[in-house]
């Protein structure tokens, strides 16, 4: 017999795997200016200005980035976009 305590982490470890999130990870490279970055990013990924400004600085500073969390149905279009701009990204 379980205790409560038990089966609520099941409940929650259960409801953890079924909500996997992928990620689109977002890479540093020499050649896209903050600009692009930050206007592909609006775009392709629903960011405000703000937002996306913040994802360019972390990419150029630390060299990468996630800028985006969902399903993997609803990351693939929009990492296609990423990836037709010009710009070094993958879903993880």
């Amino acid at each position: 017999m379980m205790s409560t305590k038990e089966e609520v982490l099941e409940k929650v470890v259960r409801k953890s795997e079924k909500k996997k999130q992928n990620e689109i990870v977002l890479y540093n490279d020499d050649y896209n200016t903050f600009d692009h970055v930050i206007e592909t990013l609006i775009y392709a990924c629903d960011h405000t200005p703000e937002q996306a400004e913040q994802c360019s600085l972390l990419v150029h500073y630390k060299g990468k980035c996630t800028v985006k969390t969902g399903s993997y149905e609803d990351l693939k279009p929009r990492c296609s976009k990423l990836l037709d701009a010009g710009l070094s990204a993958e879903i993880i």
